[in-house]
């Protein structure tokens, strides 16, 4: 539930990104942790030869005021934050954006020592589609910096997965980004191959939007290998406690979703209609949903002013809430399911969905990945942005943007990735990039944005 904007709020003095590649160098070493990496068979997650199951908080703390910070590379927040992740007896967190011109050894490693894996926004308010401007947004400056972001975070074996994008989809009128979201996904797949990193799975996190949610996840694991997604996730805010399994709607949901190929999960759940009770962990965890389900994440570890928060956090101090207690309890009862909980070990592509009211896509050719992107696939992305760079939504140009359509194929890695592999190879240089988008928290239900790319 946090939001870039973009309307057309339009910003001052754009950098043509067609800059000159400068000599490549070396980024500065990082540390790696130690826990077992996740992979991906058919249409589940495992930790070694064991079925695993996300159980979360979205993490981004001070995202309500308006200043887009890195929680993760704030080593005292970590230290703070860490204690109160082992009471609610999670393994993983979502961050929805960071600095990637930061390093984040400290916590990551933190992290790892507390058995938490990372789910990762690779996108941040400055960087990221605009769904208002799809085709000029999907630059190479953009996906410099996303590149940049797996850099800084492929050695760590506790990153768990990217996302490519949160509900660039948030209703029935601007489904045609999807090529665009798609074509991200393929890029960074293929970015972190061609790397020579571990096969870190990228998937995409979708909003609830009843009339194209269910569309988008077949869009997104249909084609080529190279064209699908590692995995869907999707915000679902439809069980309001008191509810139960079939009330919610959960048993629909489970059975639209079942047979689905690759990895599904919640990346946001918690209503807050009435009070939470986090009833529905027991049925996320339940044999019922196992086959189809990998868990989720409880939308959000802090308070920022919408009421979805865990903790009040007030500089070094944390005060948690009912709330808290609540999930702490439920995620305490809610065992997993024995063996494999009814996974399938083969990944079966979805046929691509067709044009309708609902699906503004007229067939399934994906833009061409940027030629000044494309370069980063051997060179390397080099220097992050960070926070503070000029951004990218505005930055397109004839030099930088998509000239065409991609074959079948086009994305695969030049260089198969290791599934343990955790080396980083030279950088390219660093790519100016503009614009500055504005973000908001909408503390509802049902998510919605006047224009822009969900980010934080």
């Amino acid at each position: 539930m946090r939001f870039t904007s973009a309307s057309a709020l339009s910003m001052s003095a754009l950098f043509a990104a067609s800059v000159a590649a400068s000599p490549s160098r070396l980024l500065a070493p990082r540390a790696t942790t130690t826990l077992t990496p996740i992979t991906v068979t058919g249409n589940a997650f495992y930790q070694g030869s064991e079925r695993f199951y996300i159980r979360g908080v979205d993490y981004q703390p001070g995202g309500g005021t308006g200043v887009e910070s890195d929680p993760i590379a704030n080593s005292t927040a970590c230290t703070r934050d860490i204690p109160y992740f082992t009471k609610l007896g999670i393994n993983t967190i979502r961050v929805y954006a960071v600095d990637n011109s930061k390093n984040h050894d400290d916590c990551m490693n933190a992290l790892a020592d507390a058995g938490i894996y990372l789910v990762l926004d690779t996108d941040t308010t400055k960087y990221s589609l605009n769904r208002e401007e799809p085709k000029e947004s999907y630059n190479s400056v953009y996906l410099q910096s996303v590149f940049a972001t797996i850099d800084a975070f492929a050695s760590y074996s506790n990153t768990l997965a990217f996302l490519s994008g949160n509900e660039v989809i948030n209703n029935v009128t601007n489904t045609n980004c999807a090529p665009y979201v798609k074509a991200v996904t393929r890029d960074m797949k293929q970015y972190i191959g061609s790397r020579g990193y571990r096969a870190i799975p990228v998937g995409y996190s979708a909003a609830d939007v009843a009339e194209n949610q269910e569309i988008m996840a077949n869009y997104m694991n249909c084609g080529t290998d190279d064209q699908r997604s590692d995995f869907y996730a999707i915000n679902d805010y439809s069980w309001c406690d008191p509810s139960s399994f079939t009330t919610s709607g959960w048993d629909t949901l489970v059975a639209n979703y079942t047979g689905y190929g690759i990895p599904l999960f919640m990346s946001e759940f918690g209503c807050i209609t009435n009070t939470r009770t986090f009833e529905e962990v027991a049925a996320l965890y339940n044999a019922s949903m196992a086959s189809v389900f990998s868990g989720g994440l409880v939308y959000e570890y802090s308070e920022e002013g919408n009421g979805y928060g865990l903790v009040t956090i007030d500089g070094d101090s944390v005060s948690t809430n009912s709330d808290f207690n609540y999930l702490s309890s439920a995620y305490a009862k809610a065992t997993n399911p024995s063996g494999d909980g009814g996974a399938t070990s083969t990944s079966a592509a979805t046929t691509c969905p067709t044009e309708s009211s609902n699906w503004d896509v007229a067939n399934d050719n994906l833009p061409a990945i940027p030629a000044e992107a494309e370069i980063y696939m051997s060179t390397g992305a080099g220097t992050g942005p960070g926070l503070d760079g000029d951004g990218s939504q505005e930055a397109g140009t004839v030099d930088n943007e998509s000239t065409g359509t991609a074959s079948a194929g086009s994305g695969t890695a030049t260089e198969t990735a290791s599934a343990s592999s955790t080396s980083k190879k030279s950088a390219g240089a660093k790519v100016s990039a503009v614009d500055r988008k504005a973000f908001v928290v909408v503390g509802t239900v049902m998510l919605s944005v006047f224009g822009g790319m969900v980010v934080l």
